[in-house]
């Protein structure tokens, strides 16, 4: 009796533990040891060392790839940190018709990226409505090349990115919000606090955990993107493909008959140390702010 209870444990996270060693443990050592080989989209190859990763350091497109996703966390950030808090406490009253706006505002989170993509694309070309509205309000006198720079690709696609992760985030907050007590607000009140002075001195400092939280998720994320810089550029991630992110790149060498699946695995290496290491940088950071 006593050893089928100690089984029974194991036997409902069978089914879990088998599907994680599957397609994540077992994927993830695989791809382990083919960064350390010759091997093609065509079958594996031959042990070579370290020679993908001598390689990878000498490799512009890495280099640039680097460079770009550093730069898109660095952006996307703070945003998505800062402005879902904002969207938060404007829709956190329970006042009528608020659910609404809660859905509005949440509704680009369930859409496709891509189909997002294709839509922002359409309104940033140079006939879009983007270029339209800003020549009739006679800011610019020529449409501005969004799609077509490569400075301005891989902002629009910053900005797509934090216009699709408002609602998500904004969710995450609404629900900090609700643990922040009205009576912290109601005292800053009396004592005579503006409503900005509030928000970061009660609302903030209240919700300061989630936005650890939200910062971390979303620089995860942010590390990720693909799909904004392949759709919205067309698959060439800008002219010469200035834009490439890492993981557009890791694609892009492994990708076809004559894919290096060695190199893109070292590649993915690369982009999982990257992550980890900014993880680690940052739950130490919130370890000491919060002492």
């Amino acid at each position: 009796m006593n050893r089928r209870l100690r089984l029974a444990p194991w036997l409902f996270l069978a089914p879990a533990l088998v599907v994680a060693v599957v397609f994540h443990v077992w994927p993830f050592l695989n791809t382990v040891v083919l960064s350390f080989t010759d091997a093609s989209a065509l079958g594996g190859g031959s042990f070579v060392g370290g020679e993908n990763y001598v390689r990878l350091a000498q490799d512009p497109h890495f280099w640039l790839a680097t460079r770009n996703t550093v730069l898109y966390v660095a952006v996307v950030v703070p945003l998505l940190v800062l402005l879902p808090l904002l969207l938060a406490v404007l829709v956190q009253p329970q006042i009528r018709g608020i659910g609404f706006f809660r859905s509005v505002f949440y509704s680009p989170v369930v859409a496709s990226m891509v189909v997002v993509g294709l839509i922002w694309t359409w309104m940033l070309a140079s006939d879009g409505i983007v270029n339209q509205v800003l020549e009739a309000a006679r800011i610019i006198d020529a449409p501005l090349p969004f799609l077509t720079d490569s400075t301005l690709l891989l902002v629009s696609c910053m900005l797509v990115t934090v216009w699709k992760g408002l609602g998500y985030y904004m969710v995450v907050y609404l629900a900090a919000l609700g643990n922040v007590s009205s009576e912290y607000h109601e005292a800053a009140q009396v004592d005579g606090a503006s409503a900005a002075r509030r928000f970061w001195s009660v609302t903030v400092p209240g919700v300061r955990p989630t936005m650890f939280l939200v910062g971390l998720l979303s620089a995860i994320a942010a590390m990720k993107v693909f799909a904004e810089v392949y759709v919205m550029s067309y698959g060439t991630a800008g002219p010469g493909g200035e834009a490439r992110t890492l993981v557009y790149t890791i694609r892009e060498v492994g990708l076809g008959l004559g894919g290096q699946i060695g190199y893109a695995s070292a590649m993915s290496l690369a982009l999982f140390v990257l992550t980890i290491g900014f993880s680690a940088g940052y739950l130490r950071a919130q370890r000491a702010e919060a002492r």
